[in-house]
């Protein structure tokens, strides 16, 4: 048996509203200098049975530029990506790169262990491990026969 998919032409055209924006800021400002404070690295979420993975691509970024905090299911990552004082003395002819602050926020869909999460930096990825709580693990439960 098959499931039949509604289609919702509302779906694809908010997808095409993001590609006309994507294609007009590319070619119409090719020359646009980045904007300060626009940077917002990738972030992937996947889940195991025991932990939450985050990954956030945040390439040249050091472990003492970032800061991690969890507060009630909420984890956020924040961080600076700085232009150096002798890139400022040049004269650009392009500017893809982006600089400056950013702050991406993860709400977690359950609750997790906040005191036992592992942060890696490795390659220009930051990856975090975030162990879920007893409570919401998935259990085998024994049936009895009486």
């Amino acid at each position: 048996m098959t499931n039949l998919t509604r289609w919702d032409p509302f779906q694809e055209a908010m997808t095409l509203r993001e590609a006309v924006n994507r294609l007009f800021e590319e070619s119409f400002v090719p020359m646009a200098p980045a904007r300060e404070g626009s940077f917002v690295p990738a972030l992937d979420l996947s889940e195991t049975p025991e932990a939450y993975i985050v990954e956030l691509a945040v390439p040249g970024m050091k472990a003492e530029d970032l800061n991690v905090t969890i507060e009630n299911g909420v984890l956020s990552i924040s961080g600076e990506v700085k232009k150096s004082v002798e890139e400022q003395e040049r004269n650009y002819h392009r500017i893809e790169r982006r600089y400056g602050r950013f702050c991406r926020t993860v709400t977690l869909p359950s609750t997790v262990r906040g005191d036992a999460i592992e942060a890696r930096l490795e390659h220009g990825v930051l990856t975090l491990r975030v162990p879920k709580a007893e409570e919401v693990k998935p259990r085998k439960i024994t049936i009895n026969v009486g």
